[in-house]
């Protein structure tokens, strides 16, 4: 991985083999950011996406192990008990035009990726809601 800090922005290159979501949060780690959002393309040979389940309150995860093209990575950056915290969704399309997706677990770089971070001021976090059974988005008063 390789990245550079342009003012309040961040653009990545996140090489094959490497995982996506560890790579984004040693990013956040090392620029100290708190809040902020992530987008990115590329490719992916294996990643692991979840859909959480209301009633069950807890998520399903499918895993996927084939070459597909990222169509749209997502998310937000905020902070929980002082930790980085990403919540990133996925859509990657397989040869046949195939798209699956969802909240990305974990995802293994084939090819490329090439992400931009955008850094915000100030600062959100995260609490856990029973009601819902996430950790929701939490600003301070």
């Amino acid at each position: 991985m390789e990245y550079r800090r342009f003012n309040n922005n961040i653009i990545a290159r996140i090489d094959k083999g490497e995982e996506i979501v560890a790579c984004l949060t040693e990013i956040v780690e090392k620029e100290g950011i708190k809040l902020g959002s992530v987008g990115a393309v590329g490719a992916v040979g294996y990643m692991k996406a979840g859909l959480f389940d209301p009633k069950k309150k807890q998520y399903s995860v499918n895993i996927f192990e084939r070459d597909m093209e990222i169509v749209s990575l997502t998310g937000n950056i905020t902070r929980k008990n002082g930790e980085p915290y990403l919540h990133i969704h996925i859509a990657a399309s397989d040869i046949g035009g195939r798209v699956v997706g969802g909240h990305l677990n974990e995802g293994r770089v084939s090819l490329t990726c090439e992400a931009v971070i955008c850094i915000f001021d100030g600062e959100a976090g995260r609490e856990f809601d029973e009601g819902v059974g996430l950790n929701l988005l939490k600003f301070d008063s």
